[in-house]
């Protein structure tokens, strides 16, 4: 037992119940940098400042906070990052994509210092919140089924089943459904452990070899964004405010959302009230801010963290754990890079995440067709454009015009308006 912020707290517990949560999220230090890696970022530079934004926000939220949930890079977000700002802007490397980073991150740690954070959270309709969730994770996706060649291009129907006689897809196909069983039957870790299964039959079939297991973590490249006066020039020069407002956007009602949803299945609330959420808060936007500065795309709150709140986790201790074993974790970069290398050991974890995402599809009012297109348009648009920030685009310009010729204006907020006229103007006025 321990005195003082962790009084009546039991340690054997709170430490299983981080160990808990790091085998239910470890999968990120092996997806983030390979996902990050379509965008240029060397491997050790992504894998490193994987580990250093988990570990910052993480024991920020241990100490600071006090709160069971644990912070790392997330999903949807990275992909965005890669497929989007840097691989969909002809001339962007991942240098200036990490300015827009660096810039949504500073508005972020603002934000969670005033009011306005929630002020936003509230103007954005539910259904489009849904919606871009559950779009974000059809891209995820996508790019998974792609990645591992259960899909690939067609020059007729753009996309078409893959060769479901290659090594790699039935490797991919392994690997699936190994942790579609684990995940049906509850296992802890069920993404990480389908992880080590198929990284175990990619080394028995001669897919994946090793050089090495541990090394000191390294930052190749050092510092990527620091100088905010740098990163406002690259904005300007080429025109990321959108992807700087689609960072924002999907970063401040994610970790909202989910450490709302973990602290009320811990039993952290008070009403509907959650104490000390500005630190909470603001752990996640620091954690963000120091990613950007070494490599990698914003963190969020992690609702793997739920799994150990489930066996007891209700304090930072909790969370302490978690940041323990990634900085452990830090120390194991040729094994991940290893793993990483091989599409078809990962991207059954982007199709699993994915369809956890897509289940957010449930809380869209579809009997109301005013609510259900703008957010249908939404998770249509993500994948078929490779574009989070299209989606995003297109959802915010159809919601008020349904509502504008059905009498119901009243119902937007006034930001849903100004954020339509805004995304309009840079579609139409800036290349994607």
């Amino acid at each position: 037992m321990l005195q003082g912020k962790f009084a009546r707290v039991s340690l054997k517990r709170e430490a299983l119940a981080g160990v808990t949560t790091f085998v239910t999220m470890a999968y990120i230090s092996v997806v983030n940098p390979i996902v990050l890696g379509a965008a240029g970022v060397p491997f050790q530079q992504a894998f490193t400042a994987t580990i250093i934004a988990t570990v910052v926000g993480t024991l920020l939220m241990a100490l600071y906070a006090n709160y069971p949930i644990a912070i790392a890079p997330g999903m949807g977000l990275n992909a965005y990052f890669a497929y989007s700002v840097t691989r969909g802007h002809q001339g962007i490397d991942y240098h200036v994509a990490f300015s827009a980073v660096f810039l949504a991150a500073i508005i972020f740690v603002l934000l969670s210092l005033t009011p306005l954070r929630s002020k936003l959270i509230e103007a954005i309709p539910e259904n489009l919140k849904y919606a871009i969730t559950a779009g974000i994770g059809l891209f995820i996706a996508f790019i998974g089924l792609r990645l591992t060649g259960i899909v690939q291009a067609d020059p007729t129907n753009l996309v078409a089943l893959g060769d479901l006689h290659s090594g790699k897809v039935l490797l991919a196909l392994a690997g699936l459904l190994f942790t579609v069983i684990l995940m049906s039957l509850n296992v802890p870790g069920a993404i990480f452990v389908g992880i080590i299964f198929t990284t175990i039959v990619a080394l028995l079939t001669g897919q994946l070899t090793f050089h090495g297991v541990t090394a000191l973590p390294q930052l190749p490249e050092g510092l990527l964004a620091y100088n905010p006066v740098s990163a406002i020039n690259d904005t300007i020069r080429y025109g990321l405010y959108g992807a700087i407002f689609s960072f924002v956007l999907v970063t401040i009602f994610d970790t909202t959302g989910t450490v709302l949803g973990v602290s009320r299945q811990a039993g952290l609330m008070e009403g509907n009230t959650l104490p000390r959420a500005d630190r909470a808060f603001i752990s996640d936007s620091v954690a963000t801010l120091a990613g950007s500065m070494f490599g990698t795309s914003p963190t969020s709150a992690y609702i793997e963290s739920a799994a150990g709140v489930a066996v007891g986790g209700r304090t930072g201790l909790t969370t302490l754990t978690v940041a323990i074993l990634f900085i452990f974790t830090a120390f194991f970069s040729p094994l991940v890079n290893a793993v990483s290398g091989v599409a078809a050991i990962t991207g059954p974890a982007l199709i699993i995440v994915g369809s956890l995402m897509m289940g957010q599809v449930q809380h869209i009012q579809w009997e109301i067709f005013e609510e259900a297109f703008p957010a249908f348009i939404t998770i249509l648009i993500m994948p078929l454009t490779s574009s989070i920030a299209v989606g995003i685009a297109m959802g915010f310009i159809f919601y008020p015009i349904p509502k504008l010729v059905t009498g119901h204006w009243r119902e937007v907020h006034p930001l849903v308006y100004i954020f339509a006229v805004l995304f309009l103007i840079q579609l139409l006025l800036t290349p994607h």
